[in-house]
């Protein structure tokens, strides 16, 4: 080892310990400031020894091991160990000022090893020597559970086990220990870096505190502190969970009612015309198309208010979905209008006969003008419908203009930009027409029930809604609309249970694929519907909604979101929403003591699995509390020492300090414990009056800190 030169301080610092208890890896994180991934972390450990030779070959190596303590220039020479217990260690224990005795949080045999093996050696051929025990992976104590750790262990199993909560060990059986032994102790961790640097700071302290003792003559070692306490580690709060929402199908559905010809859509030549039936939701798109005729259209296609009078057939039907053989509506008569408009000529509604159970369907047709094509009309219906035309369409211009006369801008820059080959600008294009038409469809079709061919009977009103689309956007509703059920033919549907917020909502969803915010308080009744319906993403997107909603309330200092999460927190795990149960889970375990505080009967109110649960993953953590209420007590008691200390000095007689004999008694007292603390040698300063203190304080040699007796560690908070 190098010789240190004049106001500069060699420390050789050995660790010792277990192997692949972390012992190398400490040593790089401080001597190389090497950061090492969790993958890293968890490779298949194989025994390595970082060589003492690299303060001579790398310069960088030895610039790190420069640093100023206390005001003392140092260079901490680290020297590594097998952890095999057989090997011969008598070398590596030469001349050394300090030993680090590491054990890994995650095998308390480790630990107990220090106690029966490692310190029985260290004091064989250390005996004067100040050891520090070193709890190494101590990131271990949260991350045991974690899905990135445990994921790692998953394709080697069962070779490689992961650490268990039965593996851990708590910061009050470590410092029993360090106690027993009468060494200090501190925690690490090298993927946190959490005491790195700390450890090896309070180590030279130590070793320079023990050499002070044998060169009491040294003036530059008069201000080295006592090792200092360690603030407990603090695990991360846990993220909340995220939320996802599955892709939407709304461009995919209103395509399959375009195809499907759900609204009857036929063209076909009569004559020199061509005959378009389309859906009268589609004029909503174009303003000329609403200002020309939907008034007169709506006239034309409204069915009758009238219901049919009941027939003693369907009283006696106890089923809902029974076959039907009446219908329910009564046939309407044909109804014809001409339209003075250069592309619609005329519009008529009449009945045919559906091919089922004698029923009869109105079906609208509307003749067009031989301006525009059949074909270009189909591609213009297809775009009010979708956003979209064919790709293979040969005859754009026929298509520009049945845009013109439609008045469909969107469609003319579509058209624009594939004739001029920048046909990536049209995604653009396409997403905005798909905002308008969703936009429009909430406005014309949910809000003021334009053309609405069905109504519904809730507990608090009526609601009128299309066939057509509540066919095409929900499966549930596609069997009872378009099939054999009561509910297929009927004008007037009754939902019990829903309210018109609720299913107004459902409406919004079914026409958008987005749904408006929903307050957490409400929200029960729109998830059960959800679920009945088989909707999962409007379960997503109401449990976003949701979340929204409780963030809003958590940034007000009240209880409210805590309130609201465990009223939810079993309800809607009945609904399927897993997400939002798991959302409000974790925020109850993270504000777990404001629950203790403000809502101990709702908690208690809940399964006695969900209590288990927010115990077990309630954060911070029940030792983490326990650590920090014991640091916090050491900390007021050494403050409490040291602001009695400085009382005692102000009392002092002035004049000479040398041999002064009027000092009072407890100044005495705290002069000759700071004799003793020092081995005897050299007169009383304030240094050596505060290590007195420190010395009262935790009762322990030199080099201890952290060392109140545990069994006064608060319980359980």
């Amino acid at each position: 080892m190098d010789n240190e030169q004049p106001h500069q301080e060699l420390v050789k610092c050995v660790l010792v310990g277990d192997t692949a208890v972390g012992k190398t890896r400490l040593i790089c994180a401080r001597a190389c400031n090497k950061h090492v991934s969790l993958s890293q972390l968890l490779n298949t450990h194989v025994p390595t020894v970082w060589a003492i030779d690299q303060y001579r070959i790398y310069k960088d190596v030895l610039e790190r091991s420069w640093e100023i303590v206390d005001g003392v220039n140092v260079s901490l020479r680290l020297w590594d160990t097998f952890g095999d217990h057989d090997k011969d260690r008598r070398f590596a224990y030469g001349r050394s000022d300090v030993v680090l005795l590491c054990f890994s949080i995650a095998n308390p045999v480790s630990l107990r090893n220090c106690r029966a093996m490692w310190y029985p050696e260290i004091r064989k051929f250390c005996p004067d020597t100040p050891v520090i025990l070193v709890g190494c992976k101590n990131d271990l104590r949260y991350m045991y559970r974690d899905e990135t750790y445990l994921s790692y262990f998953g394709e080697r199993s069962p070779f490689v086990r992961a650490a268990r909560k039965s593996d851990l060990v708590m910061p009050d059986e470590a410092r029993a220990v360090a106690k027993e032994l009468g060494v200090a102790y501190y925690e690490t961790s090298v993927f946190t870096y959490f005491g790195v640097n700390e450890v090896f700071e309070n180590a030279i302290r130590a070793a320079l505190i023990a050499r002070r003792e044998h060169r009491f003559w040294m003036t530059n070692l008069k201000r080295v502190q006592r090792p200092l306490l360690q603030a407990p580690f603090r695990p991360p709060k846990p993220p909340p969970p995220e939320v996802t929402v599955i892709t939407g199908t709304h461009t995919k559905d209103m395509l399959n009612m375009f195809n499907s010809q759900l609204l009857t859509m036929d063209i076909s030549d009569i004559g020199a015309r061509s005959s378009s039936e389309s859906s009268m939701v589609s004029s909503t798109f174009g303003e000329s198309t609403t200002a020309d005729f939907n008034e007169d259209t709506e006239c034309l296609i409204r069915l009758e208010q009238n219901k049919a009078p009941p027939n003693r057939m369907w009283e006696q039907l106890k089923r809902r979905s029974s076959y039907q053989a009446l219908p329910t509506v009564e046939p309407k008569k044909d109804l014809y209008r001409e339209l003075h408009h250069p592309v619609f000529q005329s519009i008529r509604v009449f009945q045919i006969d559906s091919g089922r159970h004698s029923y009869t369907q109105t079906q609208t047709v509307v003749q067009i003008s031989k301006v525009i094509t059949p074909q270009a009309m189909q591609q213009c219906l297809k775009f009010i419908y979708t956003g979209t035309i064919d790709r293979d369409c040969l005859d754009l211009q026929e298509i520009r203009q049945a845009a013109e006369f439609l008045e469909l801008p969107q469609l003319m820059v579509l058209l624009s930009n594939t004739q001029a080959n920048q046909s990536f600008m049209n995604d653009e294009t396409i997403q905005h027409y798909s905002t308008c038409m969703k936009q429009n469809l909430e406005k014309y079709c949910v809000q003021n029930g334009v053309f609405g061919d069905i109504t519904f009977e809730l507990d608090d009103g009526h609601l009128k809604a299309h066939r057509a689309m509540l066919v095409a956007r929900c499966d549930v509703m596609k069997a009872m609309l378009n099939g054999d059920f009561r509910e297929a033919h009927a004008n007037l549907i009754v939902l019990p249970g829903v309210t018109e917020y609720t299913f107004h909502k459902l409406l919004c969803y079914l026409y958008t694929d987005e749904i408006p915010p929903i307050s957490a308080d409400k929200c029960l009744n729109l998830l059960e519907l959800a679920n009945r319906l088989c909707l999962p993403r409007l379960l997503n997107l109401v449990e976003c909604r949701v979340i929204e909603d409780l963030l809003r309330m958590s940034q007000n200092e009240t209880s409210e979101a805590v309130e609201h999460c465990l009223r939810l927190l079993e309800p809607v795990k009945l609904h399927n929403a897993h997400q939002l149960a798991e959302w409000c889970m974790s925020y109850l375990c993270v504000n777990y003591n404001s629950i203790c505080r403000l809502s101990p009967r709702s908690l208690k109110g809940l399964h006695p699995d969900n209590q288990d649960y927010l115990r077990e993953h309630r954060w911070p953590p029940v030792w983490y509390l326990k650590d920090y209420d014991y640091y916090q007590r050491c900390m007021n008691e050494l403050s409490r020492e040291l602001n009695s200390g400085k009382k005692d000095c102000t009392t002092d007689d002035k004049g000479c300090l040398c041999f002064s004999g009027g000092k009072s008694k407890r100044s005495a007292a705290t002069a000759k414990s700071a004799i003793q603390a020092s081995g005897g040698k050299g007169t009383t300063t304030s240094s050596d009056q505060q290590d007195a203190v420190s010395t009262s304080l935790f009762q322990s040699n030199a080099n201890s800190v952290n060392q109140l007796d545990p069994e006064h560690d608060a319980g359980d908070l």
